[in-house]
């Protein structure tokens, strides 16, 4: 994909310029002509979209923002410039000064949020050409900035019920390198005596303890190594699907997985479809924000049945990633006519679902934790006390 600078004129007349993002030059043009403009000039340019990253919450925070400029009266492009000229996050600043800069060239804002694709994704863009075409562009921004903080607020919220059991697993493995490499040591010339009599269960104690201590630099060398090629094999098609399929079918992370990867999907395609984005271009950008391999399969197949005139609950159903009752709802949602009020529905509901079902999940895995750092613990003491018993039952 390119970046690239167009001159055009409209029906009447008019010249405008702007940027466009494209595989090619004639695709360009062929994007040009489908907006009703006649090219008269378009190059590539080197102009790159801002790499920096800015937080989701922020972008959603100033479509909120702009949505509210606009709708007090203030132009589009003043509305861009008075965000840009804000202070409180340079980063968010410089995407909005790209923007006013794009839009007062004769850039329509979805053309020059195009251009960006590093800060705004396919979903975002489709959705403000959809509200510029309409002429309901305000409400999109208002629906698009309520989306995109929601989305955020969930992912802080799987976050921060994530962040004790990870300070347990972090503590975790300092008490078991300090156990293996400084107090398991200690006790080898203690019991060296014993010599191949050692229990089993000591030699691997001392395996590990020699892994950790003596040969620390090259059991990190080795897992270091495992993990790289483990991550490349993991990025094959086939090797990407199971384990998708695995982390589906877990007793109890399947289920929030296939949770969030369904509220994902609700969530954008209702928001699409309210703000007039067709069935079939909705379901191609909502499938890329799922987050999920066979969650996008799915919405493929999908795609395919509605193309050919059938409903949408049907293949989602066969998919086995959607429950009973949000089928029964798309259903529902499809002979009533009103498919994008239920699909947001269904989306907040979900989401709501998986708020509980996180913090119940959270709660089992603290315990268990708890419960390995002991069995641990036990082992190395087992390992320690079994051959001092031996030793003490010789003399």
């Amino acid at each position: 994909m390119g970046v690239f600078r167009y001159t055009a004129m409209r029906a009447d007349g008019e010249r405008v310029r702007g940027l466009l993002t494209g595989e090619s030059e004639q695709a360009v043009i062929v994007e040009l002509e489908a907006r009703a403009l006649t090219p008269v000039a378009v190059e590539v340019t080197a102009e790159r979209s801002p790499t920096a990253k800015v937080s989701a919450r922020r972008i959603g925070e100033a479509y909120g923002q702009l949505a509210d400029l606009l709708h007090a009266g203030v132009p589009l492009l003043r509305g861009l410039k008075l965000l840009a000229g804000r202070r409180s996050n340079q980063r968010l600043a410089g995407v909005f000064r790209d923007l006013a800069a794009a839009v007062e060239k004769g850039s329509d804002l979805g053309a020059a949020m195009e251009a960006s694709p590093g800060v705004f994704p396919p979903v975002h863009v489709a959705m403000v050409r959809a509200g510029e075409k309409g002429g309901f562009l305000e409400s999109v921004l208002a629906k698009l900035g309520a989306l995109v903080t929601k989305q955020a607020e969930l992912r802080s919220k799987i976050v921060g019920n994530l962040i004790y059991p990870a300070v347990l697993i972090v503590l975790g493995l300092v008490i078991g390198g300090v156990i293996f490499g400084v107090f398991v040591p200690k006790f080898r010339p203690m019991l060296s005596r014993l010599g191949d009599d050692l229990p089993a269960i000591t030699s691997f104690v001392f395996a590990i303890s020699d892994a950790i201590g003596k040969h620390g630099l090259v059991t990190g060398i080795v897992l270091l190594v495992a993990l790289a090629a483990a991550y490349n094999v993991l990025q094959l098609p086939a090797w990407r699907e199971r384990v998708e399929g695995w982390k589906l079918r877990a007793p109890i992370a399947g289920k929030i997985v296939r949770g969030i990867a369904a509220a994902r999907f609700c969530q954008l395609l209702g928001t699409m479809l309210a703000n007039g984005v067709p069935m079939l271009a909705a379901l191609r950008i909502a499938k890329s924000g799922t987050g999920n391999l066979l969650m996008e399969r799915a919405v493929d197949r999908a795609s395919d049945a509605v193309r050919a005139g059938e409903p949408l609950a049907g293949p989602l159903a066969q998919s086995g990633l959607f429950e009973d009752d949000v089928i029964e709802m798309i259903t529902v949602g499809e002979q009533a006519n009103n498919l994008d009020d239920v699909l947001i529905k269904v989306g907040d509901t979900m989401e709501a679902r998986l708020d509980r079902m996180l913090g119940v999940a959270v709660r089992l895995v603290e315990p268990l934790i708890l419960v390995l750092l002991a069995g641990i613990v036990g082992t190395v003491a087992a390992a320690l006390l079994l051959p001092m018993s031996m030793m003490s039952g010789k003399l």
